[in-house]
């Protein structure tokens, strides 16, 4: 497998006159030491207006300035919202951003999550996703074609060269963001790599896997003709630790990252100033839910116990581990030493054994 590690710029209340500063600086600082231990992916979110959430907003300027302080990693957009912003202007910025990284971007498309973020881009909830096809129509075309008109339901776009093209030819890797079954099959039935942003068991794992190319061998049906990309990844809470005690207690962030998620999920546009998410948080930490996501640990331990969970994992066909560490009120120097101890102890072995992985996926695309 491979392994990528997880931004939403994650911030709590209560916020100080310098709190977005040090959260920007600290998950650079965070990709700058993942990209120097051999991690292989550093995804960051597009989300607008869900306070202590996602403070992620403009992941292109992000990751511009992840690119000039990194080499191999790859930088992915998980994802740009394609409902809420121009194809053009997709286009330019990604393309842009493939050329100032040496050709490292990964280009995850999705549809927005919540009315909170799409009313206030005239976009309705029960559009999006016919509003996305329209937009990977109109938009993945001006990535290699000079010359490019389009003229949809959603978009309507004139003849015009979009500039300029990206280092990756035709156009970065595709994958869409995905939660439940319904969306790994649709990312497999385009042709994209399916981004499950869902905390699933290796059990559920094996079963998207074999959904997922099932799908893809047998029902493909790309929007345009662009380049497939049989890829599948999944997200998980994640904290390294020398103790299990010691990993549980840096990771309490992560049921933050269930509880908000869920919150922005259910609830309609909150009124600016009326919601301390942080304090809501903490009286759902000790409701049964919140006690049962406690439990639901993840990828947090020793060492060991994540090399045991991972082979599960491994054995489900999956490519690609997502990690998420900064999340809630995880401190800096945890989440660099957890990054630190399972790239020295845990990555290792299943980097040297990922082709198989691609045998395993050779025979799948051939039709064993």
């Amino acid at each position: 497998m491979k392994f990528g590690i997880f931004y939403e710029l994650q911030l709590p209340r209560p916020w100080g006159p310098d709190s977005e500063y040090e959260l920007f600086t600290n998950a650079l600082e965070q990709i700058e030491l993942a990209d120097k231990l051999g991690f292989d992916y550093a995804w960051e979110v597009e989300h607008h207006f869900l306070e202590e959430y996602s403070h992620s907003s403009a992941p292109e300027v992000f990751l511009a300035a992840a690119s000039q302080r990194t080499k191999n990693i790859r930088l992915g957009h998980g994802i740009v919202q394609l409902t809420t912003n121009h194809p053009a202007r997709v286009v330019e910025r990604v393309s842009t951003l493939d050329l100032v990284s040496g050709g490292r971007v990964e280009l995850g498309l999705g549809e927005g999550s919540s009315v909170t973020e799409l009313h206030p881009f005239d976009r309705r909830f029960r559009d999006k996703r016919a509003v996305w096809e329209d937009a990977v129509k109109a938009t993945l075309p001006m990535f290699w074609e000079e010359g490019w008109e389009y003229h949809g339901e959603w978009f309507d776009f004139p003849l015009r060269n979009v500039i300029p093209k990206p280092r990756q030819k035709p156009h970065p890797p595709l994958w869409v963001a995905c939660s439940q079954m319904e969306t790994i099959e649709m990312a497999a039935s385009r042709g994209m790599g399916a981004l499950g942003f869902q905390f699933v068991s290796p059990e559920a794992a094996h079963a998207w896997v074999n959904a997922y190319y099932n799908a893809f061998t047998k029902r493909l049906d790309k929007l345009a003709d662009y380049a497939t990309n049989p890829n599948i990844a999944v997200v998980s809470p994640f904290m390294c630790a020398p103790t299990e005690e010691e990993a549980v207690a840096r990771a309490e962030g992560s049921t933050f990252f269930t509880f908000a998620l869920l919150f922005y999920n259910t609830h309609g546009p909150v009124e600016p100033g009326t919601v301390n998410l942080w304090d809501e948080y903490l009286q759902w930490k000790e409701t049964d839910a919140g006690r049962k996501a406690r439990r639901a640990r993840g990828l947090i331990g020793t060492p060991e116990q994540l090399r045991d969970k991972l082979r599960k994992f491994e054995e489900s066909n999956i490519d690609q581990v997502i990690l998420l560490n900064q999340a809630g009120k995880n401190r800096h120097e945890d989440i660099m030493g957890s990054l630190e101890l399972f790239a020295s102890e845990v990555m290792g072995e299943f980097h040297e054994r990922h082709h198989r992985q691609e045998a395993w996926k050779a025979e799948v695309l051939a039709g064993a």
